[in-house]
């Protein structure tokens, strides 16, 4: 393939956690993908940047293509964080690697994706949530406030939910509860001192990970466990009757607690959801066309 004959699009998808990219050509073909560290600038922005430009370096090379290319790629990067007007201009003066790069939030480039472009909304659950829908090009976004003060139904919120309630148990202020073995031997701790000198000063990414653990030990029947999902759910369920009042054609729920989360849900809300049609990363690229037309 002579790659240097036809226009290569790059589509980024950055959140807490990981930060997605893809390569396609302008017949929508894709060549090559890569996945990278967190790209949330409002957690830490050169990490951001340097997450975003490793995870096209990754898609160039699995696509076979020349990494000279990178300077050659229209990027659209889709961020989490960059709702927030400080860090999308923060973000947009980036001295980046590309011939050009189109930015928007995480929400907006997945529900490009999700919809084919088409009006509708998304819910995404992953190392944070928020909600978001677009509607004769009127947008509105519920949540996605940020970890600690925001983010309820997420994996981070859940995995603090987690920590606190284990050490309420241990404390005897609440009753017994599966997480206790679970956090403690997730994070090789013994007790309580332990378990704080662990978890003090980390953020988002770290709780995430301990939310399978509340899904696990739900699913066991804890009920401590599920009364911390049924929690986060009623919010979800708020934020999706929210999300459906501006009438929608369509909603989807994007992120990695899905699986986990979906049998959860009331059957009317989760029968109400529907299967994204493309990922977030192809919905960046869809984004970069539109701005390019």
């Amino acid at each position: 393939m002579e790659s240097n004959q036809q226009q290569l699009f790059l589509g980024i998808d950055g959140g807490g956690s990981k930060c997605k990219a893809v390569i396609l050509n302008a017949s929508m073909q894709v060549l090559g993908q890569g996945i990278s560290g967190a790209a949330n600038p409002f957690h830490n922005l050169a990490r951001a940047q340097a997450s975003v430009s490793h995870a096209a370096d990754l898609a160039l090379a699995d696509a076979n293509l020349d990494a000279n290319l990178k300077s050659e790629l229209i990027a659209g990067v889709g961020l989490a964080g960059v709702n927030l007007p400080k860090y999308f201009e923060l973000m947009n003066q980036w001295q980046h690697p590309f011939k050009s790069m189109h930015l928007a939030t995480d929400l907006h480039i997945a529900c490009i994706g999700a919809h084919s472009g088409d009006d509708g909304a998304i819910m995404i659950t992953g190392t944070g949530s928020c909600g978001y829908v677009s509607v004769k090009e009127q947008t509105l976004i519920v949540g996605g406030h940020g970890f600690p003060h925001g983010d309820i139904c997420s994996g981070a919120w859940f995995g603090f939910k987690a920590v606190e309630k284990v050490l309420l148990s241990y404390d005897g202020i609440i009753g017994n509860t599966a997480l206790t073995e679970k956090i403690f031997s997730a994070l090789d701790c013994d007790d309580s001192n332990t378990l704080i000198e662990t978890i003090a000063g980390n953020g988002a990414t770290f709780y995430a990970k301990l939310a399978i653990h509340i899904f696990d030990a739900a699913d066991a029947g804890d009920q401590i466990a599920q009364d911390i999902i049924k929690e986060g759910c009623a919010y979800f369920e708020s934020v999706f009757n929210t999300l459906m009042a501006k009438q929608p054609n369509k909603i989807s729920l994007i992120g990695g607690l899905k699986p986990r989360l979906m049998q959860w849900l009331k059957p009317e809300v989760a029968a109400q959801i529907s299967v994204p049609t493309n990922p977030p990363e192809i919905g960046a690229v869809l984004f970069a066309m539109q701005q390019q037309a």
